[in-house]
């Protein structure tokens, strides 16, 4: 269960706290265009080049996403002598948050990746880098100056892309050294050998790269347990945090740990830096003070909200917080339903982030398809939906004494267990008229049996700027109909 109160309380600690971020910089360049037909050469895409944005990447993308979250970074990699290599020091410098220990390297190409995109997808990915070893002048450069900065560090995040930068030699200075300072080392690693990377706090591989390390298959949980226990006693790092995509992560540790956390349940855009993210959401939980299993529940809710973003994104300590909100309330339906002071201070959060507030109203007795239509356009009118529903009282006086067939109680569970709904309000007044002015919708929805005119509450959301809505109603379909239908099923 995700602790939303508990991620905040990290977030804050680690605002101002430093994170060394040392490995593989490279420079990611995505260029945006549009397709419209197939290449006559061959049966390609041609894309109709636009916007061509560059970025940090690698390393220097866990740096960002280390910023984006609240805390401090200190990048200390190697670029080359080139364009590319100005370009990502000028980034650096320009990015709030992050202090850059640059080092360049002569005859050495800065990495490149430049990927093509249309309709927001990836057509295509070039690579222009080395992968050889830094040379010996510049690996002793560097390593002094991750040292030196681990002076001022809370934890320090090891980047390892497999592109030179992160020797072994280098891995023991810095490991030697962190353990002198009691800061603690995570490693996103790559290849086979996970030895090398020696008595780090947290080694960091995929499914994928803990099945190629170990030989053993990591597809569910009790394989993923098993391989992290060979890799254990494989290795001196005290924990290992498994990456699994929509699988979740899942966390063993030497003392005897096992957490399995599941992935956040969204419609994934791109996958790119998702590691970066999950590996700057570790680190800066661990610098609020937070645990493994903490850094794991953020590094979860920042990777989900990574990968609904194209590019290799930051993510902000603002969204981590909205989403882990929002799955929170989805994991516990009856929690989404307030009263309408909470409403009307969660609506007013909601608008402040810069998200639409919707609003809708009814009885919902008997649930049916065409409520659930009706919601689901409601839903997408707004980015996040208010249901004000009838109390039982309320629905007798306006339908009888023979209803509601269902209690307040059970109407408004059930409804809150519905995705399009956000929040859940009851009222009890004749109409919700109180509750609309105190939650201030930005749109306003009922069904097309309504004009914009008779809609309660119509001129006051006009009035403060909002808009009226009239839904398509789904014909032959009504609560009375349905009551009606078992009625007769009853009796025959």
């Amino acid at each position: 269960m995700i602790d939303v109160s508990r991620l905040q309380q990290l977030l804050g600690e680690a605002s101002g706290k430093r994170v060394v971020c040392v490995g593989d910089i490279m420079l990611d360049r995505y260029v945006y265009g549009e397709v419209r037909r197939v290449s006559a050469e061959a049966p390609i895409p041609v894309l109709r080049q636009g916007e061509v944005r560059a970025m940090l990447g690698a390393a220097g993308n866990v740096a960002r996403n280390v910023a984006s979250l609240g805390a401090l970074a200190t990048l200390v990699g190697v670029v080359g002598e080139d364009a590319a290599g100005a370009e990502v020091t000028l980034l650096v410098g320009s990015t709030e948050g992050i202090e850059g220990e640059i080092i360049p390297a002569r005859g050495r190409p800065t990495t490149i990746k430049t990927r093509f995109i249309a309709a927001g997808q990836q057509l295509l990915r070039v690579d222009n880098e080395i992968t050889a070893p830094i040379d010996a002048v510049t690996a002793s450069a560097l390593a002094e100056a991750a040292e030196a900065a681990l002076d001022h560090a809370a934890v320090l995040l090891v980047s390892d892309y497999a592109k030179g930068t992160v020797t072994q030699a280098l891995v023991e200075r810095l490991t030697r050294a962190a353990a002198r300072r009691g800061v603690p080392v995570v490693v996103d690693p790559k290849g086979l050998a996970f030895e090398r990377y020696g008595a780090v706090d947290v080694i960091k591989p995929n499914a994928s790269e803990l099945s190629a390390a170990t030989g053993l298959a990591c597809d569910t949980d009790e394989e993923v347990v098993s391989a992290c226990r060979v890799l254990l006693g494989a290795c001196a790092a005290g924990a290992v945090l498994v990456t699994r995509s929509a699988r979740g992560m899942t966390l063993v540790t030497r003392g005897g740990l096992v957490e399995h956390g599941p992935a956040r349940p969204l419609e994934v855009f791109d996958v790119s830096g998702a590691g970066d993210t999950s590996l700057a959401a570790i680190a800066v939980a661990l610098a609020g003070g937070g645990d493994l299993a903490a850094s794991m529940q953020l590094a979860l809710v920042a990777s989900g909200v990574a990968v609904s973003k194209v590019g290799t994104a930051a993510v902000f300590a603002e969204e981590v917080l909205e989403a882990a909100a929002r799955d929170e309330l989805q994991s516990r339906p009856l929690g989404k339903i307030a009263d309408a002071a909470r409403a009307a201070d969660i609506a007013d959060g909601w608008r402040r982030k810069g998200l639409t507030v919707g609003f809708t109203n009814g009885c919902f007795d008997v649930l049916h398809a065409g409520h659930v239509d009706l919601l689901r356009q409601a839903r997408g009118h707004c980015d996040r939906l208010v249901l004000g529903l009838n109390t039982d009282a309320s629905v007798r006086r306006l339908k009888g004494e023979s209803r509601p067939v269902n209690t307040q109680e059970a109407r408004a569970a059930v409804l809150a267990a519905l995705a399009t709904v956000d929040l859940v309000v009851l009222f009890d007044q004749e109409t919700p008229i109180e509750l609309i002015r105190m939650v201030r919708p930005d749109v306003l929805v009922k069904g097309s049996d309504y004009t914009v005119e008779s809609v309660v509450g119509a001129s006051e959301v006009q009035g403060w700027g909002g808009r009226v809505v009239l839904a398509d109603l789904t014909p032959g379909l009504s609560t009375t109909n349905t009551i009606r239908r078992i009625r007769n099923a009853g009796r025959a």
